[in-house]
């Protein structure tokens, strides 16, 4: 009966009393997790078997089946000059890691001789650096020196190859100049301005150069302060100056035909040279040489000159609108008259402008909204689905701050379904003993062909993973049983050095043995009709004779310098 299996997606956000950090990836080469996925309970994590998970004691576990790590690359020399030992290890990694084959094969050391009796070590030191100031104290100096010795000597330079110490120095440090803050404007040189001669009263401000004064008794002096003591301006919001009015020549006599003011018969003058402006006195004495007809005149309104700009209503430019700044201008010069009513100033006494030489206002970047969550990313074991949001809203602007806090966030999503593990192939078993293939006849020290078999199994598949690759479960090989069967042979130097055994601690020992060749030139190289190449199974009692020159058979060394087995 098939059970059809409901894919459940769940957001994880309960606490569980057993949690681990979950990894996406784990390294078999370095031991280490990556890409952390969240807490979750180890169970859940591991229905992965490629993922990971930091155990208790901090240590990286893998979710996957046993297996060795390749080995770590040989180490140096554990002495600079003399007979010592390197070593390399491996870590079985994955559940139930008894299972590694030949667990206790993880450490191997062999003897090695150091290769620095003739390192150097440290170089002179290189002399002092200048200080770091050149006046005043406060400042550093360092040396270096170099260590001589080759890349793989370079223990022998202990201790820093640079040196720092405090200096000084012998000259006092020039103070510059800073200006002190501007004094207020002074009175205007003038109370109008004076059109007849185009001056224009003007008012001073002044700072002076105190804050603090530049030094003269050091070497070099302090530099004085950039730019002017003073400012001027010119007082363009004052009225203009009085024009007295002058007479003019005698006109010929004329009839008196004026609405107001003096009309004149018979001879008549004007005061038009000048004529008063501003205020100005009119001329003096008649302007007719017979009788005077007289009525007021209204006196129409007159602008005063533009003030100055004012400041800008913002020292940069905001988003949207630029800030702005004015000017102003009164009807006074002169006031219109109110009885009889003079005609009052054209025109508008304000003025303003955009501020477009200000640079523009930081802006701050503003998160936008969060996205939905993807979709959960795997149909097994345990995902992570991501959620993010951009600095857009706005982004930042003009030297603003980026968006605080992170753009990035996730959920775990489980989805209660194991995934498939895979199998892997067993090592090989030994070769079982060489047989005759037809019936149970002996055919142990004779020239009489067999085979033998050896197997493996694929382990650790489960949840409908992958079977091993190949289908070899079984390999087989044609032999001859030549095991503690007496031959000639030929003695044929040494064969190569064990491995220091044990790997670490006290008594360690290594050996080889001379090699003694047996002599199988009356075997057929080739075994049955197929002419299957053949092998020699077992250890035969190979007789060489006395070793040439009396020599010995076996050598065995102590391992030098071993270091001590670490603590479990």
């Amino acid at each position: 009966m098939e059970v059809l299996q409901v894919l459940v997606l769940l957001l994880v956000s309960v606490e569980c009393s057993e949690c681990v950090p979950c990894f996406a990836r784990f390294d078999l080469t370095s031991g280490q997790c990556d890409d952390e996925l969240g807490e979750v309970d180890e169970d859940e994590c591991c229905q992965n078997p490629h993922y990971g998970y930091q155990a208790t004691d901090g240590a990286c576990q893998s979710c996957g089946p046993p297996v060795w790590s390749p080995w770590s690359p040989w180490s140096q020399c554990n002495v600079l000059c003399g007979e010592g030992v390197r070593q390399r290890s491996r870590k079985c990694f994955g559940i139930g890691q008894s299972e590694c084959a030949n667990p206790e094969d993880k450490l191997q050391t062999e003897p090695c001789s150091g290769t620095c009796c003739d390192a150097k070590g440290w170089g002179l030191w290189a002399p002092w650096s200048p200080c770091s100031v050149t006046c005043g104290r406060g400042g550093v100096r360092k040396r270096e020196r170099v260590c001589s010795s080759p890349p793989e000597c370079r223990s022998a330079c202990s201790g820093p190859s640079e040196e720092t110490e405090n200096c000084s120095t012998l000259n006092i440090c020039p103070v510059h100049g800073g200006w002190s803050s501007w004094s207020g404007w002074s009175q205007c040189s003038g109370s109008c301005i004076d059109e007849q001669r185009r001056d224009v009263p003007s008012k001073t401000r002044y700072r002076s150069c105190s804050n603090p004064a530049p030094s003269n008794d050091t070497a070099p002096p302090g530099n004085g302060c950039p730019g002017d003591g003073f400012q001027v301006q010119d007082c363009s919001e004052l009225p203009n100056c009085p024009v007295d009015g002058s007479w003019g020549a005698w006109s010929p006599p004329r009839p008196c035909s004026v609405s107001c003011g003096e009309g004149l018969q018979l001879s008549i003058r004007t005061c038009d040279r000048p004529a008063p402006k501003y205020g100005g006195r009119f001329c003096e004495g008649p302007s007719a040489r017979s009788s005077v007809c007289q009525s007021p005149c209204p006196v129409d309104g007159s602008w005063s000159g533009w003030s100055s700009w004012g400041e800008c209503s913002s020292s940069c430019i905001p988003q949207g609108r630029a800030p702005i700044r004015a000017r102003h201008r009164s009807c006074s010069n002169p006031a219109p008259s109110l009885s009889p009513p003079g005609r009052g100033c054209q025109g508008e006494g304000r003025q303003t402008e955009n501020c477009n030489h200000l640079p523009h206002c930081p802006v701050d970047g503003g998160w936008g909204s969060w996205s939905p969550f993807t979709s959960c990313p795997v149909t097994c074991g345990v995902g992570l689905q991501v959620s993010v949001r951009r600095c857009d809203s706005p982004a930042p602007k003009h030297g603003g701050q980026p968006c605080p806090g992170e753009g990035r966030r996730t959920n775990i999503c489980m989805t209660y379904v194991h995934c498939p593990v895979d199998g892997v192939w067993s090592e090989w078993s030994p070769w079982n003993p060489c047989k005759f293939p037809f019936g149970g006849r002996d055919i142990r020290c004779k020239q009489l062909g067999g085979s033998q078999t050896r197997e493996r199994q694929c382990l650790h598949r489960a949840h409908n993973g992958s079977i091993c690759s190949g289908d070899t479960l079984t390999d087989r090989r044609v032999c001859y049983d030549v095991n503690k069967c007496y031959m000639k042979g030929t003695w044929e130097g040494w064969e190569p050095w064990s491995l220091c055994n044990p790997a670490c601690g006290g008594n360690s020992r290594r050996f080889r043995r001379r090699y003694c060749k047996p002599d199988y030139s009356s075997y057929s190289p080739t075994i049955g009709r197929l002419k299957e190449a053949a092998t020699f199974f077992g250890t035969p009692q190979a007789d060489c004779g006395p070793v040439p020159d009396g020599g010995e058979k076996l050598q065995i060394q102590p391992c030098v310098n071993v270091p001590a087995c670490p603590a479990l």
